[in-house]
């Protein structure tokens, strides 16, 4: 059995402007639709894949409970597909690649897909934060040992 962790295809939604096209878009379902055509164009059967890392930062309104959960569901795969989201910030999506080719090359996985979600302009950057009480104006709201 190889265990050699490789990347087979990418593909990625074009850069969006502030209130252009996808604006339209939930974070959700545009990462739906970039999975599956991903898939598509992979031929690779969406049987095979085991799991869907996501990495996204702000994971508050239309991108939280647990998105890359969701966007599996959204995009088609099978429901049996396990998804998860986590955040390291500004390092998230590579933190996706580098655990699913840990999973592979461990030989606990053999088909993974990894990426990354964030829309800035429908879910404001430390919404989480803020709770959504106000805009964003420090990390007053966190442990102020930290600080």
């Amino acid at each position: 059995m190889n265990n050699e962790a490789v990347i087979i295809d990418a593909v990625r939604t074009p850069y969006g402007k502030r209130n252009d096209q996808l604006r339209q878009w939930r974070p959700d379902s545009l990462l739906a639709s970039t999975i599956a055509a991903l898939v598509q164009r992979t031929g690779v059967s969406p049987d095979k894949v085991e799991e869907v890392i996501i990495g996204c930062v702000s994971q508050a309104g239309e991108q939280a409970a647990n998105v890359g959960r969701l966007a599996a569901l959204l995009s088609g795969l099978p429901p049996a597909v396990a998804g998860v989201a986590l955040n390291r910030m500004c390092g998230s999506s590579q933190q996706a690649l580098h655990f699913a080719a840990q999973a592979v090359a461990a030989g606990d996985m053999d088909y993974v897909i990894a990426g990354g979600v964030e829309s800035m302009k429908r879910v404001p950057m430390f919404l989480e934060v803020t709770l959504g009480q106000s805009e964003f104006r420090g990390f007053e709201s966190l442990n102020p040992a930290l600080l």
